[in-house]
């Protein structure tokens, strides 16, 4: 109880944050829907913000530096509520592109203060306790954030001007808390041939993982509108793919842990391919049928970038990590920023079934690559502990780092 209260102010920031930033995309598919934005235009606004968060993630740790996390966190949130407010002022799905570049540049920035700060004020002692509240805290909200479009009509400038709340909401814990700011971290460097030359298997793992998460969630309700969801239900089949997803990381890391993780990645690419299957003929079946389908999926791809990160730890040495893990997240936003608009062009095409036949792809291929990254070198027999790697900055691996060196292979 404790460490909760002296983190509350952090953690009451990330639940109004990923409420607000994780309602966003679902409301602006089915506000694109209802306002007769094609389908590519509406996966323009998907990739956009992974286009932001990119950018965010690589800014903000310098911008913390010169202003302070308070200033930081609260310049990154201001951008983030114009981006929400901008969509009331007009009807275009370029200008709605360009704002979603704003709230992808507040949610990369945000995250990065409050791990900063989190990193800063966690000891050996609480670290796992503070990062499983985290982790808690954290998917509770953006299961939340899917459910919440349930009560918020699209197209509408009041569903927007929620959501904007919601985003100016998580300044006021932030910088009214009376704990001391901590000490501004170096940022870390970006070396994406570092996370390649650890474990390529790694890169092409968490660039399916992008693929996975950043197609179904910016494009999963086009998906749900194509095969007759309502927008209830639209907002419950996005959240069984999170519940799935967060269902699956405990016995996922024991899998991980227990067995070489190149064959859990094979055989969890495996199941997501079947799960991809599943999804497309669940459309058939009635409500609950797609419910479960979808939370079968988030189970079988959600754990595929946590999976390929520990792999790649394993071949990192401690003083790599920091850097490993802004590498490992520089493929996931490239992954990202590309997938939601592939999708939503093939289901232009193609139909809604596209979407998971896409996926379908991108693991069969991961599987293929897998199967002959074992052949190149063997594993290792002293391996990093499996930890969930939440992607939401570049500076998490600084937090994930010092945890791994604590109890390291």
């Amino acid at each position: 109880m404790r460490l909760i209260v002296s983190f509350a102010a952090l953690f009451l920031s990330v639940i109004f944050l990923q409420l607000s930033s994780g309602g966003v995309g679902p409301l602006d598919a089915l506000s694109g829907f209802a306002l007769g934005f094609s389908k590519q235009e509406i996966g323009l606004l998907g990739s956009s913000h992974f286009l932001g968060f990119f950018i965010g993630c690589w800014w903000a740790p310098r911008l913390m530096g010169s202003i302070g996390h308070s200033r930081a966190f609260a310049a990154f949130t201001a951008l983030g509520a114009m981006g929400l407010i901008s969509h009331t002022l007009i009807e275009d799905p370029l200008f709605w592109a360009a704002f979603r570049i704003a709230t992808g540049l507040c949610v990369a920035g945000c995250y990065t203060v409050v791990e900063a700060w989190l990193n800063d004020k966690v000891t050996n002692e609480n670290r796992g306790r503070a990062m499983g509240t985290f982790r808690i805290v954290d998917m509770g909200a953006s299961l939340g954030a899917q459910l919440i479009i349930a009560v918020l009509p699209p197209a509408w400038y009041v569903s927007y001007n929620l959501l904007a709340l919601l985003c100016c909401a998580s300044i006021l814990p932030l910088t009214l808390t009376k704990a001391s700011q901590p000490q501004t971290p170096d940022a870390p460097r970006l070396r994406p041939k570092l996370a390649w030359a650890c474990s390529p298997l790694a890169v092409a793992g968490v660039i399916v993982a992008a693929l996975s998460s950043a197609s179904f969630r910016m494009v999963g309700p086009i998906y749900g509108q194509e095969v007759g969801l309502e927008i209830g239900q639209i907002a419950f089949f996005l959240a069984s793919f999170v519940a799935g997803g967060a269902l699956a990381q405990y016995p996922m890391g024991w899998l991980a842990d227990k067995y070489d993780r190149r064959w859990v990645l094979i055989w969890l690419s495996g199941a997501a391919i079947v799960s991809c299957g599943t999804t497309m003929a669940a459309s058939d079946t009635g409500t609950l049928g797609v419910m479960l389908a979808a939370g079968f999926f988030g189970f079988t791809s959600f754990p595929i970038f946590s999976v390929s990160a520990a792999h790649a730890n394993d071949f990192a040495s401690g003083d790599q990590r920091v850097e490993l893990s802004a590498a490992l997240m520089f493929f996931y936003a490239i992954g990202a920023i590309a997938a939601p608009w592939v999708a939503s062009a093939l289901i232009e095409f193609y139909g809604p079934s596209a979407l998971f036949a896409f996926v379908a792809i991108g693991h069969l291929a991961l599987i293929v690559f897998g199967l002959t990254r074992m052949s190149a070198r063997p594993t290792l027999s002293e391996r990093t502990p499996y930890r969930y790697s939440p992607r939401t900055s570049f500076s998490m691996g600084r937090y994930l780092g010092r945890n791994r060196s604590d109890k390291g292979k």
